[in-house]
């Protein structure tokens, strides 16, 4: 019963990585891709995006219900970046709604763009940054100390923002790859594969300094890494994926690039939750707060359980029902002309 709660569980921060992430990232890329890029992208995100955020509420509950002990300590301790997290969604959401259906396009209009710009990319390097806390391991629960040790400086350091930057230019990946599928003409295309050969390049660069600020940090990242026949499996086929998609790149199929871009991004996270489980918090004192020494009585389990697979039979459908309705691309003859 428990292992289904975390394989559900594991499989909500996926989903939230692959579609909120690629919502994200579209801000991100849209900085770079500058007003050519807006109308695209606008139209790509609209009608899916807050959607995307039932995944990242379902991960949540999974957490307050399940695993309630995990949900208070990242709650109190990580409080400061969690708030800035909430506070860039709201704010994100604002602004692209705001610009989206403004009709007078006048100079509030370039706030909206900004506004709307940089909490797309604030708000991943805080979600980064939440996650490298969590596995940093300079969480403490205790009452004692001062401010600053309890709620700064268990994610204010150089390992936690490298993971937030990490995580950031991982959700511009995604988008940049995404859009290149959302584009029409060839000349558009092109713009976001150097896209998503930048942003690449930029991941690829963020995960190498995780490791190296890990290290400096005092936590063996890499030891770890060693030991998990998964994670070198993982990350040995992230690799070999990667001629594949380039290929992709010049052959475009939207299809079969979203689909190897996922599975380079679900092998990241396989990759990732291996070196990590069973622990979910890192704790200073070494009293790491793991799936099963934090879960919920089976009863709780159970009922929650039970919970899961009614909600999912609600909320699968009606995904597909949406994606559907709204992506679906035009037949060639029913195309919009540039």
């Amino acid at each position: 019963m428990l292992i289904i709660i975390i394989a559900i569980l594991a499989v909500a921060f996926i989903l939230y990585t692959l579609l909120g992430g690629a919502d994200f990232g579209a801000g991100i890329v849209e900085t770079f891709a500058g007003r050519k890029g807006e109308k695209l992208i606008s139209k790509a995100i609209a009608p899916v995006w807050e959607a995307n955020h039932v995944w990242l509420i379902l991960a949540i509950v999974i957490i307050f219900t399940g695993f309630p002990q995990v949900y208070a300590a990242i709650s109190v301790a990580l409080h400061i970046p969690l708030m800035v997290v909430l506070i860039g969604i709201v704010l994100r959401g604002s602004f692209f709604t705001f610009r989206h259906y403004d009709v007078t396009h006048d100079k509030s209009h370039k706030y909206y763009t900004a506004l709307f710009q940089v909490s797309s990319f604030l708000t991943p390097v805080f979600l980064g940054i939440t996650l490298g806390a969590m596995i940093y391991g300079d969480i403490t629960l205790s009452n004692t100390g001062s401010f600053h040790e309890r709620f700064i400086q268990p994610w204010f350091n150089p390992f936690c923002f490298s993971v937030g930057l990490f995580s950031t230019f991982l959700f511009g990946y995604i988008a940049a790859v995404f859009l290149v599928g959302e584009a029409t003409y060839p000349i558009e295309q092109q713009r976001y594969v150097r896209l998503s050969k930048l942003f690449f390049a930029l991941t690829f660069a963020m995960g190498v300094l995780v490791f190296i600020a890990a290290e400096v940090g005092d936590h063996h990242l890499v030891k770890s890494f060693f030991r998990s026949g998964i994670s070198i499996t993982a990350f040995s086929l992230v690799t070999l994926f990667i001629p594949v998609i380039f290929y992709l790149f010049h052959h475009p199929n939207t299809a079969y690039l979203r689909a190897a871009i996922s599975v380079q991004v679900v092998l990241i996270m396989v990759g990732w939750f291996a070196i990590q489980f069973p622990i979910l918090v890192y704790e200073k004192n070494g009293n790491h707060l793991t799936f099963y020494n934090t879960a919920a009585p089976e009863a709780t389990q159970y009922q929650l359980l039970i919970a899961l697979f009614v909600g999912l039979l609600l909320v699968i459908p009606s995904f597909y029902f949406l994606f559907k309705v709204f992506k679906q691309r035009p037949d060639n003859g029913q195309k919009e002309k540039a």
